[in-house]
């Protein structure tokens, strides 16, 4: 009796050790699939396609773009202002004069006809100011486009990180029936022990105490998963109406070696924050600029030719030629304190250039200490879960030769649990650091 006790043992350990799957990666057993589930159309997703789809369906994306055709036709307005403008007037009237304010007699006169068809040019020959608004008005046209990058990047790691959320809550629900099947085993084992007369009914009520447990723990689990995959779709902007399947897992990957310096040269490269915020400071410059060069004498162009008449067939050609020299005496101030307001955006800018590259080097450090920890907690955690296994194996081995209860046991497996939970929690802090250090660096696309 006592060698079959120990053979089911044997057997026991090879099983749990076989669900508990390899230690560098959260591979444990799948959880069985409602049946609903399965009538729903199957989307396999990696992370690099999660988020792809993410940036595609993403409503802030879509309206960054939209701020970019806005900031184009800005630009392409004050453009205008530099090319001909060219314009024509089509009129009839129909006049009764009175005499008298003419030195002649108090009298009116007859109705009389005139027609005038008239085309006008106007052209600004030179305008610094309009020049420089031109040259802010494409500047704007680049800060837009690089605002929709940056807002394209974010969306892609917050889509990448809640796909990391979705695989731990994945690898959770898979540790948790990990778990419940050993206590099933466990259970099994206490009520023959118990029949042998090895073990009394509070082992066996022990052990469906756990049972329940784990199994409480599982449907919590479950839960978990299934609003991470909720929180996945709804990031992606995909319909409910599918069944979600991760292809990706949650592993230690190569990670390159670089130093602190190697890593902020990098973000300071390739940062679309920074080449964004260093644009906005030039649209503050030239926005100054144009201001400031209101000061400047501007010349204007102006004509028109038409036809006049007061019978169309008789109608006589005019025009009239202009050449017009604007200069800015005193306006009361206001162009001063524009030019004074324009000053302070600029220094606003220059003092939030440095406040984004102070934010990307302290995101940088800390996705790197972050990812340095993680290893270490990916190790401490496999050493962990390993140990454990080793004690729930001589626990077993001495419950079943009846000189320790199955609370020894139970102890073991709680421990086995937190292992398995360290590692989840290890590989998870892993890959959402090598996640952030990516976004830290401006390099998404390289994962």
């Amino acid at each position: 009796m006592m060698v079959g006790q120990v053979s089911k043992l044997v057997r026991l350990f090879v099983v749990c050790v076989g669900v508990s799957g390899g230690v560098s990666g959260v591979t444990w057993a799948a959880p069985l699939e409602t049946s609903t589930d399965r009538d729903l159309p199957e989307l396999r997703l990696s992370l690099r396609e999660a988020m792809d789809a993410a940036v595609d369906q993403n409503p802030t994306v879509r309206l960054f773009n939209e701020r970019i055709v806005q900031a184009q036709d800005v630009a392409n307005a004050r453009l205008g202002e530099l090319l001909p403008n060219l314009s024509g007037r089509l009129s009839g009237a129909r006049r009764r004069f009175f005499t008298s304010q003419f030195g002649g007699s108090p009298t009116v006169t007859d109705p009389r006809d005139f027609y005038e068809a008239r085309a006008f040019l106007t052209q600004n020959v030179f305008s610094l100011s309009l020049i420089q608004r031109w040259r802010a008005g494409k500047a704007g046209v680049d800060v837009a486009g690089l605002d929709a990058e940056v807002t394209k990047r974010d969306t892609m790691a917050t889509a990448g990180l809640i796909y990391l959320e979705a695989l731990r809550a994945k690898a959770a629900v898979d540790a948790r029936t990990a778990d419940v099947g050993l206590n099933k085993e466990l259970l099994r084992l206490a009520a023959e022990r118990k029949s042998a007369g090895m073990a009394t009914s509070l082992d066996v009520t022990r052990a469906k105490v756990q049972l329940e447990n784990a199994r409480q723990r599982l449907l919590v689990a479950e839960n978990e998963r299934d609003r991470a995959k909720l929180n996945l779709i709804r990031a992606m902007g995909l319909s409910f109406d599918v069944r979600l399947l991760l292809t990706d897992e949650m592993k230690l990957g190569d990670v390159s070696e670089q130093s602190m310096g190697e890593a902020l040269q990098i973000a300071q490269e390739n940062r679309t924050e920074l080449k964004a915020q260093k644009n906005r400071e030039r649209l503050a410059s030239l926005t100054l600029s144009s201001v400031t060069s209101e000061r400047v004498p501007s010349i204007q162009a102006l004509g028109d030719v038409g036809l006049i008449g007061n019978q169309v067939p008789n109608a006589l050609t005019t025009d009239n030629v202009q050449v017009l020299m604007t200069v800015p005496i005193f306006d009361g101030g206001q162009r001063e304190a524009r030019i004074s307001e324009s000053r302070s955006l600029v220094r606003q800018e220059a003092i939030r250039t440095q406040d984004v590259q102070y934010q990307v080097g302290l995101e940088v450090r800390d996705a790197l200490i972050t990812l340095s920890s993680a290893k270490q907690q990916v190790a401490v955690a496999e050493e962990g879960l390993k140990l454990s296994l080793t004690e729930l194996e001589l626990s077993r081995e001495r419950f079943a030769v009846g000189v320790a209860t199955n609370i020894e046991v139970t102890d073991a497996q709680t421990r086995v649990a937190q292992a398995r939970d360290n590692l989840i929690e290890g590989l998870f802090t892993f890959n959402a650091s090598r996640l952030s250090l990516a976004r830290a660096q401006g390099q998404l696309e390289k994962l």
